[in-house]
């Protein structure tokens, strides 16, 4: 059996396992180059703050009509190529965590 030092030491090597994927090391180097444009960085983290607000914040029958409204609005914005590399290599980061997660939760019995 398992202690609780050695339960750590197994997730740092788990973290560090993650470091090394492609997902990981993309969404650093998309970090970086935004955060060379502190205006941009800027704008991108109240975009994120503002579609975390539309998802946790609206009524379901007002979602679809909002999110529509939402991506016209931001549209522009996506379309520069740092913005969008980075919300991508994010989005791709976050999606893999999520998966991992769901792996691990689907190996112990919670409830």
């Amino acid at each position: 059996m398992l202690n609780n030092e050695e339960i750590r030491m197994a997730a740092k090597e788990y973290a560090a396992q993650i470091q090394q994927t492609e997902i990981y090391r993309k969404y650093c180097t998309e970090r970086e180059k935004i955060k060379q444009d502190p205006e941009l960085y800027d704008k991108v983290n109240k975009y994120r703050q503002a579609t975390f607000d539309l998802h946790n914040n609206t009524d379901q029958d007002q979602l679809f009509d909002r999110m529509d409204a939402y991506e016209r609005e931001y549209e522009k914005f996506r379309e520069n190529p740092v913005v969008e590399n980075f919300l991508q290599a994010e989005l791709d980061f976050c999606r893999m965590m999520q998966e991992l997660n769901i792996l691990i939760m689907d190996h112990l019995d919670f409830e």
